[in-house]
């Protein structure tokens, strides 16, 4: 094994199984962290069906984290430069449901 360090370019060769490559639905993430990591369990909430199941939990580092976002924010901005405004139908909606954005006095706490 070599102390040398990775490189940007060094390519890297991901597998994808079978079952991971069948994906999840899921309409909504619980998001809680501690000051080693995030945890975000993915969830989906279904009409009529008044229990919810994890389907999958991603555990990572706070930094791990903050790159994460970074790319989705990335990913999104070129969407919409591509296909138009993600519109977010129901914004002004007390529905609890569904993936939600903090209010301002959510984000402040």
């Amino acid at each position: 094994m070599s102390n040398q360090p990775q490189t940007p370019s060094q390519q890297i060769n991901i597998e994808l199984g079978e079952k991971e490559a069948e994906g999840i639905y899921s309409n909504l993430a619980i998001i809680t962290h501690s000051p080693a990591e995030f945890v975000i369990d993915f969830t989906r909430i279904l009409p009529g069906v008044p229990k919810a199941r994890v389907q999958a939990r991603v555990i990572m580092t706070p930094q791990h984290t903050k790159l994460l976002m970074n790319a989705i924010h990335d990913n999104i901005q070129k969407y919409e430069e591509k296909f138009g405004e993600i519109k977010i139908h129901g914004e002004e909606s007390s529905n609890p449901f569904g993936f939600q954005i903090p209010t301002k006095e959510e984000k402040v706490h």
